[in-house]
């Protein structure tokens, strides 16, 4: 689908972006996402690969969203580029309390890593 034919505010991208993140965070297959949502293993394919993006009725993101353990309009809020709220356990939950912590430390290390190239890189320069 090109830009043009998209449905404006609306990032097929990002959902199935999320679905694979989530599946692979949870160890689900299509067909345990399939049988836990009650949609064809075919609707669970496209929307994971983003294969066919198409208007799908709010059931079916509110479905697959329940069965990725998410609130039901958590892929909704992503499909709308909005920043959907965390499931409750994922606020209290001390490993990805942990994972986001290492993600910030691993930010500032490469600025600083950043930092220190441009310094050489300028030091190599001046005669």
């Amino acid at each position: 689908m090109t830009d043009a034919e998209r449905p404006s505010g609306e990032d097929w991208d990002a959902v199935a972006a999320a679905i694979r993140g989530r599946m692979a965070e949870t160890r689900m297959t299509q067909m345990d996402v399939a049988s836990r949502a009650r949609l064809s293993l075919t609707t669970i394919r496209e929307l994971q690969n983003n294969l066919n993006p198409r208007r799908r009725r709010p059931q079916t993101l509110a479905a697959v969203s329940d069965a990725l353990g998410w609130p039901s309009d958590y892929l909704d809020h992503v499909l709308r580029g909005e920043s959907p709220e965390p499931h409750e356990d994922e606020v209290r939950d001390p490993v990805l309390h942990a994972l986001d912590c290492l993600g910030q430390e691993i930010r500032e290390l490469r600025d600083r890593v950043e930092q220190i190239e441009h310094q050489l890189a300028a030091e190599d320069e001046t005669p």
